[in-house]
């Protein structure tokens, strides 16, 4: 199971590859453009990524099964 630290291997991975997409755009009048268009790319997916599995490690509601008996139910 995923642990908490993978959000911050997570970011790390996606800092690393903006500052790829930083130094490794391609020169020319539309260098301003690739630059923004590939960072905003990867902190969008990021964040996407970042929020989905927040929810999924600290779920806001409980998940509760109405076909166990009574006496089973955990309280």
């Amino acid at each position: 199971m995923a642990k908490g630290y993978s959000v911050f291997i997570g970011l790390v991975i996606v800092a690393a590859m903006c500052a790829a997409a930083w130094f490794l755009s391609p020169k020319g009048e539309n260098q301003t453009t690739w630059r923004s268009s590939l960072i905003i790319a990867l902190v969008s997916c990021y964040l996407m990524w970042f929020i989905t599995f927040m929810a999924q490690l600290h779920p806001l509601i409980e998940p509760r099964r109405v076909d166990i008996k009574e006496g089973f139910q955990h309280e």
